[in-house]
């Protein structure tokens, strides 16, 4: 199993964004590092390199220069640039973050509620979790409660390291401390 430096509040960060309509997350394998590109990159990136009917890279694509297209500012040049070198990885040198199972994210919060001390506070979080819209109304009530929101954040972060942990152990890497 290869060890890897990685930070855990990014990678923690990148998956607790389970709806990812406005970022995608890679991990570089060989570095550590969490890259985060914009939807609108990936978009412009796969609609050069990719058949708008399928998921299959186009064949006749020898090069794209992207520097000398008018529909790409500056800015993007180099994260283009990446994120292109990310989608056309064939040795698994970056691997996308997935996103926090959202039964587990539940799991961990109903036993967060176990731990709460305050009766009242502890039956509305529970109240909180019935339906659609669970998660927001969860983190909606803590805000007007900052010592449990604390407490919260110290559970979840402990909850999210054993989970990214047994992620990076799926995928062949052993998080260096």
């Amino acid at each position: 199993m290869k060890k890897l430096q990685v930070n855990f509040d990014e990678i923690q960060k990148a998956m607790e964004d389970v709806v990812r309509d406005n970022f995608d997350y890679f991990l570089d394998v060989e570095t550590g590092e969490v890259m985060t590109f914009s939807d609108e990159i990936l978009r412009e990136v796969k609609s050069k390199l990719y058949d708008s009917d399928s998921e299959e890279i186009d064949d006749d694509i020898e090069y794209i220069e992207f520097d000398q297209e008018p529909d790409i500012p500056d800015w993007m040049e180099d994260e283009v640039e990446l994120a292109l070198e990310i989608l056309l990885d064939e040795q698994g040198r970056f691997i996308r973050i997935p996103e926090r199972n959202s039964e587990v994210a539940f799991k961990s919060i109903a036993a967060f509620i176990e731990m709460v001390e305050d009766p009242l506070l502890k039956e509305e979080l529970s109240e909180a979790l019935n339906g659609k819209g669970a998660f927001r109304r969860f983190k909606d009530i803590l805000t007007g409660h900052p010592k449990v929101r604390k407490k919260w954040h110290g559970f979840n972060a402990k909850a999210m390291k054993k989970e990214i942990t047994e992620w990076l152990d799926s995928i062949g890497m052993k998080p260096t401390l």
